[in-house]
């Protein structure tokens, strides 16, 4: 499974170390990540704003041109770990995205599933050049979830990707 890379920020609870209250800044996101059922979810994503062509722009964090079009901030969601008192994080990647699509539905408007991919890493690859992506992010489907750095997913990035700019420029 491969998904595209983006440039957002990590959402770490702020009772976790190192993490910092962010909830201020995002209100309506933390709304709707309160809302998720059922009461007790661990998510592991990003909180991203994506420009028209639904690049991801993390700089826009810092700065957003007045005449852009954009999303507001939302969070993309890669991996469900916990789940109504299971944890699933020995579960291969399949199943555990079978549950985080199940609880993150449609009707949520500021969190959604990291998109998924072309299946074959080729295919993934001309996606991510054709639309403009950072890169991709390809893990094992049938691998439990692992902290970290790990052989089992692999982040590939353009070479010729600079943060700030509108993707990559073959010409460069």
């Amino acid at each position: 499974m491969a998904h595209d890379r983006l440039q957002g920020r990590q959402a770490r609870p702020a009772h976790q170390p190192g993490g910092k209250d962010h909830s201020h800044r995002f209100a309506d996101l933390a709304a709707a990540i309160r809302a998720l059922p059922p009461g007790r979810l661990i998510l592991d994503g990003e909180v991203v704003i994506f420009d028209d062509k639904l690049v991801s722009r993390f700089e826009w964090f810092r700065k957003r041109p007045e005449d852009v079009v954009s999303t507001p901030p939302i969070y993309m969601a890669f991996d469900c770990l916990y789940l109504e008192g299971r944890d699933l994080r020995r579960l291969p990647l399949r199943e555990r995205r079978t549950e985080l699509e199940r609880v993150v539905d449609n009707d949520q408007r500021l969190i959604f599933p990291a998109r998924r991919l072309a299946p074959n890493g080729l295919e993934a690859w001309r996606e991510v050049l054709e639309r403009g992506y950072e890169g991709l992010v390809g893990k094992d489907e049938s691998a439990p979830y692992r902290g970290g750095r790990t052989l089992l997913w692999l982040k590939v990035r353009q070479p010729n990707y600079r943060e700030g700019e509108r993707g990559w420029d073959p010409k460069r």
